[in-house]
């Protein structure tokens, strides 16, 4: 791995050791499918404490035939852990993609299949994760966007998105799902996970509403939710402002449930400054704001999806990739590796809990 310059030196203390004494656990999204790069292996084992399957727990890895059931990728992901001392939790149970081929049809044959088969599911994988595993996001983005800056402009049920999962099962799928995974295991932490609602835009206001309509009734039902888990897939061109946010979040923690920031990382803007340096100023600037602002209000679990830009999602996957052919600086780690202004604006936040001025 290349050396970083001077001007980037770092203690050899990767972000999980510096955000450990202030009671705050950071992490990184994993893919087994990558570890067999040294360099990558080495980054995994050293900056985060916590690794999330980008893949592995997903219904397709986990079950790709009905009744087959394949552990092998998430067993390599915790094999990786015990061995670097590291925990990690689980990637999603319910997820309207990452679906194998066999599940939408099988779900369309009415509601008590459905269920047989939700509930066969989350025997076999909470039974074969536990104890290793002590958090799920159990419900992954069930919650329909209203139109803005994203590709997807989802039908909607109520605040729903209109999925097969819905279609199966009706709104109390959700309610359902966590439900299911509270009777196979009282003590794991059942967190609901979702995107869209940082910036200070009509969408995200919109969201952001949606999905405290959601949790609040599944608060008031007695539905046990513990966690909310906020994706934090930031846009630079989307604006942010720390006060809308932070009364979300206070709305969050007022109905008794955890804030986990669980796949950070940062879409940069259309058109971005030629000099590098400036570039990175401006992703540092937005996530300290974003991550300090979730720090002060009680937020004490972050992870970015992923820690290097050579294998972030967004160089790979067309709709999100740069359309000028570079790589989104949008992950704490350059392309070789080295360590970059997000680093130290995420290592600052850890440390201090200081956030830079809003953008």
């Amino acid at each position: 791995m290349m050396l970083a310059p001077a001007s980037l030196a770092q203690p050899a203390r990767g972000l999980a050791a510096l955000a450990r004494p202030r009671g705050i656990l950071f992490g990184a999204a994993i893919n087994t499918g990558r570890l067999a790069d040294a360099a990558y292996a080495r980054q995994m084992a050293t900056e985060p404490q916590l690794l999330v399957p980008e893949w592995e727990g997903k219904w397709a890895a986990l079950q790709p035939e009905e009744g087959r059931f394949d552990f092998a990728p998430l067993g390599a992901v915790l094999e990786f852990a015990a061995r670097n001392a590291q925990q990690v939790r689980g990637h999603a149970l319910i997820w309207h993609q990452a679906m194998p081929d066999w599940l939408a049809p099988a779900l369309a044959a009415g509601p008590a299949r459905a269920r047989a088969l939700l509930a066969a599911h989350l025997d076999a994988v909470l039974s074969r994760t536990a104890p290793a595993i002590r958090d799920w996001d159990v419900v992954n983005e069930a919650v329909a966007n209203a139109g803005g800056p994203f590709t997807e402009n989802t039908p909607a049920v109520g605040d729903l998105r209109d999925t097969p999962w819905l279609r199966a099962l009706g709104p109390g799928y959700v309610d359902l799902a966590f439900q299911l995974a509270r009777e196979r295991d009282r003590t794991l932490r059942l967190t609901y996970n979702d995107y869209g609602v940082e910036g200070d835009t009509p969408f995200a206001e919109e969201k952001r509403q949606r999905v405290l309509r959601l949790l609040r009734r599944m608060v008031a039902a007695r539905v046990p939710v513990d966690a909310l888990g906020i994706q934090a897939h930031l846009i630079m061109d989307e604006p942010f402002r720390p006060e809308p946010f932070a009364a979300f979040l206070r709305e969050v923690r007022g109905l008794g449930l955890a804030i986990l920031l669980t796949e950070l990382d940062l879409r940069e803007a259309a058109v971005v400054p030629p000099d590098l340096a400036a570039r990175d100023a401006l992703v540092a600037a937005r996530v300290e704001a974003v991550v300090g602002t979730a720090l002060a209000e009680g937020c004490r679990t972050v992870l970015t999806w992923g820690l290097s830009d050579r294998d972030s999602w967004l160089a790979t996957d067309k709709d999100v990739a740069r359309k000028d052919g570079g790589i989104h600086r949008g992950l704490p780690l350059d392309a070789e590796g080295r360590r970059k202004p997000m680093w130290q604006a995420l290592a600052r936040v850890f440390e201090t809990g200081a956030t830079a001025p809003p953008r």
